[in-house]
């Protein structure tokens, strides 16, 4: 992998140099990744009977920034739920640097070191933002019932928490309202609240839900910055998003999920010129069946009037018979 120093802070993200040689062979649904830091096999859940995981391999990257991206109903959720401990599949098995999270609960897996942030923020309202960010410290002396009971084996550590939490404020320009309840925050400031608080235990894997679902345009900026920012801190950052624009500035390499499974994986580029991913994801002409993309149905069982390939193919004339279309007829004009 090669991956050259950032700017300053501040620069823009399309500025900030992208991490490269990230994969092995061909970049094929489930392609090894060189450095690999999970490796998820035969991870499937199902609802109802509706299959929304099957992943067959996966690999996330270390060091790089990671989107995970896909329409809506894909699985994109639910692969995080089961990655970090809150969902439990039906079957398959996946590993963290090197370790199994097969039936690990969430609360360990995020003391591993692999750490999420959700889609509707869970600040706790009623609580001030400090609060909040403590609440993130890891082996926290005062946690323990007879420990509780004598403020001098916690009070000295619970002022370096704080400490720590005040700096994260102020890099993510939350300081004022340290002494705010949290439910008096904006939506965005309650996503960067969420990526601070994220901070405190120290994480090597940040797991990011649709980080600017919900923010005013006038905070997209500042957390497109703190997210390069976790790269360039050395954590692995794995994300959820629906803008593009987004996915195409910042993002090293991309996963598209749909019906449940990678249909695609790439750089930001190869993957958005992708045919199956614009058509079956981006709607751009709507002429490839997503069953063919995820392999539900096969090519020559697929809708001629809807897959790209068998409408070429498609005869017109067999197409009226079968009653898929109509016959034009023109009308013969009669002089007047």
């Amino acid at each position: 992998m090669s991956s050259e120093s950032a700017p300053v802070t501040g620069a823009a993200p399309v500025a900030r140099p992208k991490t490269t040689g990230l994969h092995v062979g061909d970049a094929v649904p489930g392609v090894p990744k060189v450095d690999p830091i999970i490796i998820a096999d035969d991870v499937r859940r199902s609802f109802g009977g509706v299959n929304a995981v099957d992943v067959e391999h996966l690999e996330i990257p270390r060091h790089a920034i990671t989107a995970l991206i896909g329409p809506n109903g894909a699985g994109k959720t639910t692969l995080f739920n089961l990655l970090t401990g809150f969902d439990r599949p039906d079957h398959g098995t996946w590993t963290f640097d090197g370790k199994s999270l097969s039936g690990v609960p969430a609360y360990k897996v995020a003391r591993m070191g692999l750490v999420r942030t959700f889609q509707l923020t869970k600040a706790l309202g009623l609580l001030t933002v400090m609060e909040n960010m403590k609440l993130g410290a890891k082996n926290q002396r005062g946690e323990k019932f007879w420990g509780s009971l004598i403020p001098a084996l916690w009070r000295s550590q619970d002022a370096e928490f704080e400490d720590r939490a005040m700096v994260l404020l102020e890099k993510f320009k939350l300081d004022a309202k340290a002494d705010d309840f949290a439910a008096s925050l904006s939506g965005g400031q309650r996503k960067l609240l969420e990526m601070a608080r994220s901070l405190m235990t120290e994480p090597t894997l940040v797991m990011l839900d649709e980080p600017m679902a919900g923010v005013n345009p006038a905070l997209t900026q500042s957390l497109l910055d703190h997210i390069l920012d976790l790269k360039d801190l050395g954590m692995t950052v794995l994300f959820v998003e629906h803008d593009m624009n987004m996915v195409r500035h910042i993002a090293d390499w991309v996963i598209v999920m749909a019906e449940g499974k990678i249909v695609a994986e790439g750089d930001p580029t190869t993957v958005m010129n992708n045919p199956a991913v614009i058509d079956a994801y981006l709607g751009a002409h709507q002429e490839l069946d997503l069953g063919v993309v995820t392999g539900r149905i096969d090519v020559v069982e697929a809708d001629p009037t809807t897959d790209a390939s068998a409408s070429a193919a498609a005869d017109a004339a067999a197409l009226v018979d079968a009653g898929v279309a109509e016959e034009e007829v023109e009308e013969e004009e009669d002089g007047r």
